[in-house]
């Protein structure tokens, strides 16, 4: 396992109560379930579901998030869905 970071951004931030988390992972997966256990309320859950990530300024897209490692110093982004023009 190692110590990577999770950034919230706009509606994620709001929902954690945090900009970001540090959590021991090896995958995308763990640091995500990592994330559930801190932040267990639906809002969260619900925001989380619908956001976009990224790994060390790579969009994640339709990868397995379970097939998708980290490392130690490893930045995950949740980016919720944006409104606006």
């Amino acid at each position: 396992m190692a110590k990577c970071t999770i950034r919230y951004w706009a509606s994620a931030k709001e929902a954690a109560g945090t900009a970001e988390d540090t959590v021991d992972a090896d995958t995308l997966e763990s640091a995500l379930e990592a994330a559930r256990r801190l932040h267990p309320d639906d809002r969260f859950l619900r925001v989380l579901d619908a956001s976009s990530l990224l790994v060390d300024e790579r969009p994640v897209g339709r990868r397995a998030r379970d097939e998708v490692t980290v490392a130690k110093g490893t930045v995950i982004e949740v980016l919720p869905p944006f409104a606006g023009g």
